[in-house]
């Protein structure tokens, strides 16, 4: 019969690694800053919390046919962008969402860059907001 023997703290060691990995796993899930990317339920679920901006960043004619009641329009390909996402309150939360994912993930990237400290990001997009119950109104 072979006996191990294992150094005082290997265990603890072990467990240190467990951790760290575990925690770099969850750190995936995020693009930086305070921002965080959801699927459509759990984006409805913090859109839903009082004091959260709903914010579309698709063009104005996308947000006209077609948009999450309540949101603001910010387009993230406008030239003012930065400029107009600069004078929102940094401290505030905010859902963010497009037609298919990838301009909230440019305008959360550039949310999470310049200081924002609660940003959800929509993995997907309208469409599946909508199938997941969200109600779209047109203006």
């Amino acid at each position: 019969m072979t006996t191990t023997v294992r150094p005082k703290g290997a265990t603890l060691w072990g467990l240190v690694l467990t951790l760290l990995l575990g925690s770099l796993t969850l750190v995936g899930c995020s693009s930086g800053g305070g921002v965080t990317t959801v699927t459509p339920h759990d984006w409805l679920t913090a859109a839903a919390k009082p004091g959260v901006v709903v914010v579309d960043v698709r063009t104005p004619a996308e947000y006209a046919a077609g948009h999450v009641q309540g949101a603001v329009n910010l387009d993230v390909q406008a030239a003012d962008f930065t400029t107009k996402m600069n004078q929102l309150d940094k401290t505030a939360t905010y859902a963010i969402y497009c037609h298919s994912g990838n301009r909230s993930a440019a305008a959360t990237t550039a949310m999470g860059k310049a200081g924002f400290s609660h940003v959800y990001n929509l993995k997907g997009g309208i469409a599946d907001l909508q199938s997941a119950g969200a109600p779209i109104v047109a203006s």
